[in-house]
């Protein structure tokens, strides 16, 4: 089997740091798990039309492609849950809306992306959770996410499989501020240097990782609507979370 472009360059990261790998922390929302229709076209027609707002559905991948900026446009990274609200506006008035109620829709969107029932968690998940817990590998989340991690984790059933979690909304900051890779790397009790970041955004997961000592392992399961993905030559790349564990 072919090894990725960058497996050299991870190979020999490691032997230079001779430091097994002791903790692998996670991404939450397109990494860990995936929205259902409730924020997919129809889903927002559903939400626009109890506002009384027209939108083309048939626009829906272009508005996200147009919102995308957003969530890595905060030049401080302190956490504010506008930022959502911001987004979802922009995909709402992409798709035609107008009017002074595309707002309390955007923010009634933004605030059900908490709930854990609309979404679904990637079939290969629970097995690359356990057999990293089998091994002795701790687990952690990283999420820029304001769903509450706690819950997250009662609801998929993974509580005995997490060691620490840091959400953006709790911690103040959103990835890629180095200080919620440190706060999380000291809630699980391992090392940047002997830890992984495993995440869907090069921005925020990969380079924010870096930026503190840590790996970064690049997760590209889908188009994600159109919007090109960045990944330079030295970051290693996987598409399922199968993937991960002939790195680690």
């Amino acid at each position: 089997m072919d090894q990725p472009p960058c497996w050299e360059f991870l190979q020999d990261r490691i032997l230079m740091t001779a430091v097994e790998v002791k903790g692998v922390f996670f991404d939450v929302d397109f990494t860990l798990i995936y929205p259902g229709s409730t924020f997919q076209a129809e889903g927002y027609v559903g939400f626009c039309t109890r506002y009384g707002i027209k939108i083309d559905q048939s626009l829906f991948s272009q508005a996200v492609i147009k919102a995308a900026p957003i969530l890595d446009g905060s030049s401080s990274l302190v956490y504010d849950e506008d930022i959502f609200v911001r987004y979802t506006t922009v995909i709402i008035e992409v798709m035609g809306g107008t009017g002074k109620s595309v707002s309390v829709c955007a923010r009634e969107i933004s605030r059900a992306w908490a709930d854990n029932k609309h979404f679904y968690l990637y079939k290969d998940v629970r097995p690359v959770l356990e057999e990293l817990s089998r091994r002795g590998i701790k687990v952690g989340l990283i999420s820029n996410s304001d769903r509450c991690l706690i819950s997250f984790q009662n609801h998929f059933g993974l509580n005995d499989l997490i060691a620490g979690a840091v959400s953006s909304a709790e911690h103040g900051y959103l990835k890629p501020h180095p200080s919620i890779f440190r706060s999380a790397l000291q809630a699980v009790g391992v090392q940047p240097q002997e830890s992984i970041m495993v995440g869907d955004s090069f921005t925020q997961d990969i380079e924010g990782a870096r930026r503190v000592g840590m790996g970064g392992v690049l997760v590209q399961r889908t188009n994600n609507h159109g919007v090109t993905p960045v990944s330079p030559e030295d970051v290693l790349v996987i598409h399922t979370l199968s993937e991960l564990e002939q790195f680690v």
